[in-house]
């Protein structure tokens, strides 16, 4: 069960009984933004919002935005169980990259570097595969 974010629309508290997706985009953004660190963040909270927002919306970028949450409220192992029961974003960089961070936290190096690696092979952003390369070469 979704617990109640209120939302502030211009000063005024709002309460949504039936959340929309852009409501609930709102609310983890909130939860986020009222976060002073990432250890502070309700990460429990955000992954039942984006439970709801993948029932909505049935998007595999949702889905593994949810196991991201799953995995920084509940561990790498079962943030990997979650993004392993994902499909169809074979084509998408992030999902790669996300396995293979979760992987590198696992301590399981060469299956992180295979991820990696699948993840530099699809990526197009500079600032990114920089990124990607330097995850990459830090499990050497």
């Amino acid at each position: 069960m979704v617990r109640q974010v209120p939302l502030l629309l211009s000063g005024t508290r709002w309460r949504v009984d039936d959340p929309g997706p852009y409501q609930l985009q709102a609310a983890i953004a909130a939860l986020h933004a009222r976060a002073e660190t990432p250890d502070a963040t309700d990460w429990q909270q955000i992954a039942a919002l984006y439970g709801r927002l993948e029932e909505l919306t049935g998007s595999p970028v949702v889905s593994l935005n949810k196991a991201v949450a799953v995995a920084m409220a509940w561990g790498p192992d079962a943030g990997l169980d979650a993004v392993d029961g994902l499909s169809g974003l074979d084509a998408y960089h992030l999902y790669h990259a996300t396995r293979a961070d979760l992987l590198r936290r696992l301590e399981r190096a060469e299956e992180a570097a295979a991820a990696y690696r699948r993840a530099l092979e699809l990526a197009t952003n500079p600032v990114e595969r920089r990124f990607l390369e330097g995850r990459l070469e830090s499990l050497a």
